[in-house]
């Protein structure tokens, strides 16, 4: 089966983006030009000769939970060709600024909000560019000659059920319906040389086009991009709207159409600068048992279980190709605080489109996975406006998935602060009347709380809970002063003594 992809109908982005973006260049393009942008910030270090099977795993561990160590480039892997790499921990230090397109000086939330205000509030989309030729099509394996095995896939965690080369990719997919070609970041396992499996939670624009094909019967095209430039993959594993084709909002963020090639076997694109691809298809009912796998909440939540298998049809690849390793730790950790960046800046988007005023800030918080702890900063105009913008950020396309406390906060709260954020909580909120509880919520089995006979009937349910802690709205005027200078006086501070005084924000 060769599937013809074609675009979601040109108004399905309507109201939400534009074409023919006028934005800002960004320093890379690909993998390896964000590698050496990384090196010019004396933010990498290649370690020789460790072991796929424990020592990879073992630092890749260490590095993910600081934001202060390096890139790690895992070369002479032993069992490996030469030349094939593993690349870990990327957003970390002054490089996650460099990837998004930033400057190194700017702080974490800083970071989100510029990200929010300069690059996704207007964004306007290019769509991708087919090309014929590209650097991933140095070397094709077909038929015979296919072995994902050859690759220095880690086993990531003590306790994995397998090889995961897919920690840092994404899966390229297309609705059987409206043609609409979509990028998630699913987990992906290495089950022998021809074959993989991967896991996506039940309602993610992957799993729903997975549906649709197994209700229809028929094999699905699937591509998995492993190495991709890391803009693609962190846009990949955020929400981007319903319909819209994440290769196009790249090329909004950058200014520029991706060159993408199309698959030989599925039609699908790819990038064509891209370290590695995998071309096949899951043919429906074709299942064998995936996992377990140490999963981004911090735990082995999910179990073993039977999963859809990909019958690979092609594997390209660059020379010398770099798998990009993005494992789940604990949180918080790499994941957390890349996707706090920016599912943070997404978050505010979908808060302020739902019609909730003067939202001053949104943080998803890294210790929950940027997913389970979110604080939402407002300047109060109604009373309600709290719980207004408490149940919309709960419930919102990108807030909706996995979620368990939302916190609304005066907009004099830092809400990247933990400690400031808790505060709050404890000091403006009411135990009995400051908390909303909504029941039977969209979750996933990768939540350790849900039940285990749940999980086995499929029901990946859980609550959410919003606490208002703001100052009440009919006597704020009446609440007790802080004995802490103002957000501007502190920044004035800041500005004129921090470095002097070796302080940080």
């Amino acid at each position: 089966m060769t599937s013809k992809p074609t675009r979601a109908p040109d108004d399905a982005a309507s109201g939400i983006f534009q074409k023919n973006s006028t934005a800002p260049q960004f320093p890379y393009n690909d993998l390896r030009e964000w590698l050496v942008q990384a090196e010019k910030l004396g933010e990498v270090k290649t370690m020789k000769g460790l072991s796929w099977e424990r020592e990879i795993g073992m630092v890749t561990e260490m590095v993910l939970r600081s934001d202060t160590a390096p890139c790690v480039v895992f070369d002479d892997v032993p069992g490996a060709p030469k030349g094939f790499r593993v690349l870990t921990n990327f957003f970390g230090g002054k490089r996650k600024n460099m990837t998004l397109g930033f400057g190194p000086d700017l702080d974490r939330l800083t970071l989100s909000e510029e990200f929010y205000n300069k690059r996704w509030k207007n964004l306007q989309t290019i769509p991708y560019e087919v090309v014929k030729e590209g650097p991933v099509l140095e070397n094709i394996m077909e038929g015979d000659d296919i072995d994902v095995t050859k690759f220095p896939t880690p086993l990531w965690h003590d306790h994995d059920g397998g090889r995961y080369l897919g920690t840092g990719s994404y899966d390229v997919t297309i609705d059987p319906d409206s043609g609409w070609i979509n990028q998630g970041t699913y987990r992906v396992m290495v089950h022998n040389k021809k074959q993989v499996g991967f896991y996506i939670s039940p309602g993610k624009h992957g799993r729903i086009h997975r549906d649709k094909y197994e209700a229809m019967g028929k094999p699905m095209p699937v591509l998995i991009v492993c190495g991709g430039d890391p803009m693609t993959f962190l846009i990949g594993c955020n929400e981007a709207p319903l319909g819209v084709c994440e290769y196009d909002i790249v090329g909004g963020l950058r200014g520029k159409a991706m060159k993408c090639i199309k698959g030989k076997h599925t039609g699908l694109p790819f990038p064509a600068d891209a370290e590695i691809v995998i071309e096949g298809f899951v043919q429906p009912g074709n299942r064998k048992m995936e996992g377990p796998f140490g999963e981004w909440t911090g735990y082995y939540a999910s179990d073993t279980r039977e999963e859809p298998i990909l019958d690979i049809k092609a594997i390209y690849h660059r020379n010398d190709p770099i798998i990009l390793g993005c494992p789940p730790q604990r949180p918080p950790d790499e994941l957390g605080r890349y996707r706090a960046v920016l599912r943070s800046a997404m978050l505010r988007d979908n808060i302020v489109k739902a019609g909730v005023p003067d939202v001053s800030a949104v943080w998803a918080h890294e210790v929950g996975g940027a997913r389970m702890l979110v604080a939402v900063a407002i300047k109060q105009r109604y009373g309600g406006h709290a719980r207004q913008a408490g149940h919309v950020a709960c419930q919102c396309h990108v807030g909706a998935y996995a979620g368990k406390y939302v916190i609304v906060v005066d907009d004099d709260i830092d809400v990247s602060d933990l400690e400031e954020l808790m505060w709050a909580v404890v000091t403006r909120s009411d135990p009995a009347s400051s908390i909303d509880i909504i029941p039977e919520t969209w979750s996933t089995p990768l939540d350790p709380r849900i039940h285990p006979e749940d999980k086995k009937k499929g029901n990946f349910r859980n609550s959410r809970a919003i606490i208002d802690a703001t100052r009440p709205f009919h006597w704020r005027n009446e609440f007790p002063l802080v004995n802490a200078p103002s957000p501007e006086l502190r920044k004035e501070a800041m500005e004129r003594w921090g470095k002097q005084l070796n302080l940080k924000k």
